[in-house]
């Protein structure tokens, strides 16, 4: 079974066929970049382009980087402060010529697919999945079940949004070496254990391609730390998996 998932970042905005069967890409993703500002008209406008680069008629699972509430979007870290209080599932289906739009955390769309296909399947207790990129994502479960939009990532650290010192801007923005940014993905987890004492952290976005270079960084957690399986692939699954659900 295909279903499409969209999957929206601060930097770029990328979809594709999802093979339900397999959690999978059915075919190689199509890429735009993030309008910036990122108002709902542009983004929309690039979602609607990434699903017609497919001739794609039928269901499409969409992530936003922030709070989703029955497809209202409800804050807007890394996107324009338009989108707060949004019905962003009308718009988007009005962009797409009326196709069935679900819309969801992209955290928590990465999450649930890493649970379904990838470096979750299988484990119970409490597990974080993190994605690193623009900000830091997070999905938490507990036996396998969800609580959405958690946004871990704007916890407060040593006076700070954790995000702003942690993330995988934040090493891009300061020229940070590995070493130097393992130390503040290290304290930021430390901060998230003292909180949740979860037994697995999952560390996802583009990143985690890169895994060997700084998890073997990360000491003092007593989580087990895995990379995520599906990559940066992970939301544009679990997008298409939100949108068969609905």
């Amino acid at each position: 079974m295909q279903i499409f998932g969209v999957d929206i970042g601060g930097s770029g905005i990328k979809g594709a066929p999802v093979d339900l069967d397999r959690g999978d890409l059915a075919q190689e993703r199509h890429k735009v970049l993030t309008p910036h500002p990122a108002t709902p008209d542009g983004v929309a406008g690039c979602v609607a382009e990434v699903v017609r680069h497919f001739d794609w008629q039928g269901p499409v699972g969409v992530t936003f980087p922030g709070v989703v509430t029955d497809g209202t979007t409800r804050s807007a870290a890394n996107v324009d402060d338009g989108w707060i209080g949004l019905d962003a599932r009308a718009l988007l289906t009005d962009r797409l010529g009326g196709l069935p739009v679900t819309v969801l955390n992209d955290a928590d769309a990465a999450g649930v697919a890493e649970m379904a296909y990838g470096a979750g399947r299988g484990r119970g207790g409490t597990v974080i999945v993190l994605t690193l990129g623009t900000g830091i994502g997070s999905a938490v479960f507990t036996d396998g079940r969800l609580v959405p939009n958690t946004e871990l990532g704007h916890l407060e650290l040593r006076g700070h949004d954790a995000e702003t010192k942690a993330s995988v801007k934040a090493k891009e923005d300061g020229d940070l070496s590995w070493e130097h940014w393992a130390k503040r993905v290290q304290r930021y987890l430390a901060h998230v254990e003292m909180l949740f004492s979860p037994d697995l952290f999952i560390l996802g976005g583009g990143v985690s391609r890169k895994a060997d270079r700084f998890v073997p960084l990360l000491h003092g957690i007593r989580a087990e730390i895995v990379p995520a399986r599906l990559q940066n692939n992970a939301g544009i699954v679990g997008a298409a998996m939100a949108a068969r659900g609905e």
